[in-house]
């Protein structure tokens, strides 16, 4: 569907771009950031896209975003989906991946662009990295070359599920290892269509909505040393989904033989346990080493090159759909929403 009306929402759910300087530190403030882009000159330029600004109530730091907030995202999105040709989510970085990765998989048929942006320094200070974060983020959500959930930030065009924050205080603050920049970012916009969603991995149906139930989620991550029976009390039924952080191609210590049992009896209790890397780069394979084809037999599922910001949206998107476990054991290894690279 070619679109004709080139306004874009924007939504401010909180975060670094829009925050004001007070006396403890930078804060979320309602309706200042519509104070910030009017100092920004080229937003109302002719020539720019026409856009309008909607703000979250309240807004927040993104540390305190959590599964309410990502079905509040997406809702908006859904609900004006016919009224704008894309739409920016402001954020804050901390957890701008897992927003990204979240949206992913709660809108469904996607066929207009929805870009997260943010910025490292507020609007309000003089070297702010935020007005080409926002200004190139609309003029891409305007453009609609590109159609799927996105992260934008310091000239790169991310997909939103494969995304990862590099650096706390660089500018240059996410990339997406595993897979190949959307788009690059320099005089021009030199969009990567190669690397575009598949045109079978969307549905092709129109926009859908699949808001997140709160399933309990972990994460547990392998250390030298670690202590796996420590952990036995919550890796149970208490938790319908679990993310376990392994070295490398997905390898435990040797000592993973007090993990084995409890990954069993977790998985016996209706829990689904998923291996991603704590390598950026790179991707589980179970039973590529002797460790880790324990963990293969003990019912864990790999997580392959997924981040695991994607395992967890993935895992409640999955456990909201109401799929029984084993069903859901296979589609953590099939690609969903381009998070993870099939063989």
């Amino acid at each position: 569907m070619e679109n004709t009306n080139k306004k874009v929402l924007i939504i401010n759910t909180g975060g670094t771009i829009g925050m004001k300087r007070t006396e403890k530190g930078f804060s979320p403030a309602p309706g200042f950031l519509a104070e910030a882009i009017e100092s920004i000159s080229d937003m109302s330029r002719e020539g720019f896209p026409e856009w309008e600004l909607c703000e979250l109530e309240p807004l927040l730091d993104s540390s305190n975003m959590s599964v309410r907030e990502w079905n509040n995202i997406g809702s908006i999105i859904y609900e004006n989906y016919e009224k704008y040709s894309g739409f920016v989510v402001l954020h804050g970085t901390d957890t701008m991946a897992y927003t990204a990765s979240a949206l992913s998989f709660i809108l469904g048929g996607l066929d207009k662009p929805v870009i997260l942006t943010g910025s490292q320094i507020p609007l309000s200070e003089i070297r702010s990295d935020g007005r080409d974060n926002l200004i190139t983020s609309v003029i891409i959500a305007s453009e609609g070359v590109v159609s799927e959930v996105c992260l934008y930030f310091s000239g790169k065009l991310l997909r939103g599920n494969r995304a990862m924050k590099m650096s706390s205080d660089g500018l240059v603050a996410f990339d997406s290892p595993n897979y190949p920049h959307l788009a690059d970012v320099g005089i021009e916009i030199r969009y990567n269509r190669a690397a575009f969603m598949p045109s079978e991995k969307k549905s092709g149906s129109g926009i859908a909505l699949y808001p997140f139930l709160e399933i309990p989620i972990g994460v547990l991550k392998v250390f030298p040393g670690i202590q796996f029976g420590l952990f036995a009390e919550i890796m149970t039924e208490k938790l319908s989904g679990i993310v376990l952080e392994t070295f490398g191609a997905g390898n435990i210590p040797n000592n993973g033989g007090e993990l084995l049992p409890i990954i069993k009896s977790a998985f016996d209790s209706g829990s689904v346990v998923t291996v991603c890397s704590q390598c950026p780069a790179g991707t589980v394979t179970l039973g590529a080493y002797e460790t880790s084809s324990a963990l293969k037999s003990a019912g864990a599922v790999s997580g392959r090159d997924m981040t695991t910001e994607a395992a967890v949206a993935k895992l409640y998107h999955l456990f909201s759909l109401g799929m029984p476990k084993e069903e859901i054991k296979l589609k953590m290894e099939e690609c969903l929403a381009g998070e993870l690279t099939e063989n």
